[in-house]
């Protein structure tokens, strides 16, 4: 009986590794090809880069590329993920807690539609988005005004936080199940007030989930290219990071040493901080949708 478990156990050790290995070779590919010239890329994709002071070189190229704008789009896109998700944080963590201490149909019906807005393709709204958008700017008189780049992060920051509520709001209500009701008719003896109650008593409990949503959040909106492609357009401005790296793709000429290269770069702070806060997201997942 110990053999068959110890057979069983490596024969699911190395379907892991060789899983993990298929999933390594994309990043793979993307490591080694940044470090090449463009014609090297193309003929021989596979091959180790033989002058690897050519991603050096690509960095520079991509830094000082004027239709990318490599540093603004970085600014962008860190301004845009830190306000989608902060915004996430505060509003989903509220609407969580409301729903879950008022013992109502109606707040049961709510949670219900938050839950089945998780499983509508965004696909679906996509129209009425971009529809929405180009009544707020030609209607509107909003598209050629000097409040205009001001005008773009609000909107693509709103638009990140209807679309994000959905799963946010799910996974603080379980985790809000768990939280004793006595601590809050405790601080309600003592004086504080509903809003009081919220943010000194129960959201300091929160941090395990509010941990697990930043992560998850920031890792979407962080990579995220349909949205703001749909909101602020190609040509605009404000460019997030994974339409720079799009800037490189053109109708006849694709410059795979510059987009492999801005694609490494583009990625390499979510791995990290995926990386380092890995088991806060397993550990937030499980809490929020099993604890109640």
């Amino acid at each position: 009986m110990i053999r068959i478990k110890i057979k069983k156990n490596i024969i699911l050790e190395a379907a892991a590794i060789i899983i993990f290995l298929l999933y390594m070779i994309p990043f793979y590919l993307v490591i080694i090809n940044s470090a090449k010239p463009s014609l090297m890329i193309i003929m021989d994709p596979l091959a180790l880069p033989k002058n690897p002071t050519q991603f050096i070189t690509n960095i520079k190229t991509v830094f000082q590329s004027p239709n990318v704008r490599y540093p603004s789009s970085f600014v962008s896109t860190f301004i845009i993920t830190v306000g989608s998700v902060g915004l996430l944080v505060l509003c989903s963590s509220m609407a969580a807690w409301v729903l879950v201490r008022t013992k109502t149909k109606l707040s049961n019906a709510l949670f219900m539609v938050f839950v089945a807005a998780m499983v509508i393709p965004f696909q679906v709204v996509m129209f009425p988005l971009v529809s929405w958008f180009h009544f707020l700017e030609v209607r509107l008189g909003l598209f050629n005004t000097p409040f205009r780049l001001l005008q773009n992060y609000p909107g693509i920051i709103l638009a990140y936080l209807g679309f994000g509520s959905s799963l946010s709001i799910f996974l603080f209500h379980g985790f809000i199940k768990s939280v004793p009701l006595e601590l809050e008719e405790a601080a309600n003896i003592d004086g504080c007030s509903r809003p009081a109650t919220f943010f000194r008593i129960v959201f300091p409990i929160l941090t395990p989930i509010i941990v697990t949503v930043i992560i998850l959040n920031s890792i979407w909106i962080w990579n995220d290219y349909l949205l703001p492609l749909l909101v602020l357009g190609s040509g605009n401005n404000v460019m997030t990071l994974p339409l720079a790296v799009a800037s490189f793709v053109g109708s006849f000429v694709k410059k795979w040493d510059l987009i492999l290269t801005a694609t490494l770069m583009t990625m390499l702070p979510v791995v990290i901080v995926f990386l380092i806060l890995q088991k806060y997201i397993i550990k937030g997942i499980v809490d929020g949708a099993v604890k109640g």
